[in-house]
């Protein structure tokens, strides 16, 4: 684990730059999309510092780069669309408290960030790190690509219907429920985690050491979306704002794991 001391230390330095401007900014949210895109970097950088990386530790970089930098645009777009996320605005102090805010958004959000990324992504970190040119392409790194493919084009699909969904005036105040949003409540989620499942199990094919010594990261992972910041939380605003319709949804529609819309309910 001693290899990621300088990605961790390139981390922070990158997230004090970043932290700073949120203070000027009086924002914080865009703190999403940087999730996407240092998880990217650090797998770049991974690469760029591994000894003589072989096929697999390039294609480890790029499933990671390119679920990152598309999931970045994604939300910083989705930033820049709609300002400051209210999750945030609960957290954290009123930014006319300069100094309060500055020293709250450090810990809760800066720091805590940096640690998270770290965790998540530490799969993809080590595993091209460790994947020499001799490591060859086996069962086991197929099924994790497939599992990977599986979850980018959830998340993916699944972000761009909420997207048009959300673009047509005539659904305001609708629930989605079109789409793969008929098969799971959270298409998007769903999809993140078969995406780091997925990289995981590539790893796995590498060194399984490597992949037990990092199996914290798709599970913390998963974890975090169905319990944590994804699904629940997002589900609470949601029962506020759409009441009974939401209900139903819930009723018919899995919670995480695709399924066929409930006949029953």
């Amino acid at each position: 684990m001693a290899e990621l001391i300088p990605n961790a230390l390139a981390l922070l330095a990158a997230m004090a730059v970043l932290w700073v401007i949120s203070i000027g900014l009086g924002k914080v949210s865009f703190v999403d999309s940087v999730w996407g895109f240092s998880m990217a970097t650090l797998a770049a950088l991974s690469l760029w510092r591994a000894d003589e990386p072989g096929t697999v530790a390039f294609l480890l970089c790029g499933m990671t780069v390119l679920w990152g930098v598309r999931l970045g645009i994604h939300l910083l777009r989705r930033f820049l669309g709609g300002g400051e996320d209210s999750r945030y605005r609960k957290i954290l102090p009123d930014p006319d408290n300069r100094v309060k805010y500055a020293l709250t958004a450090l810990w809760k959000v800066w720091l805590l960030q940096a640690v998270l990324i770290m965790l998540v992504s530490s799969p993809a970190q080590l595993g091209i790190l460790r994947a020499g040119a001799e490591a060859s392409i086996g069962l086991l790194m197929i099924a994790g690509l497939m599992l990977y493919l599986v979850g980018l084009f959830f998340e993916w699909v699944g972000d761009w219907q909420l997207a048009r969904f959300k673009a047509d005036p005539a659904n305001d105040g609708e629930v989605m429920n079109q789409g793969l949003w008929r098969y799971t409540r959270h298409p998007n989620y769903f999809g993140d985690a078969c995406v780091w499942w997925g990289i995981w199990l590539v790893v796995a094919g590498v060194d399984f050491t490597t992949a037990l010594w990092t199996v914290a990261g798709p599970v913390f992972l998963t974890f975090t979306l169905v319990k944590w910041s994804g699904a629940a939380m997002t589900e609470d605003g949601m029962r506020d704002k759409y009441g009974d319709e939401f209900k139903r949804y819930v009723e018919r529609t899995s919670a995480f794991i695709p399924m066929p819309p409930s006949k029953g309910s």
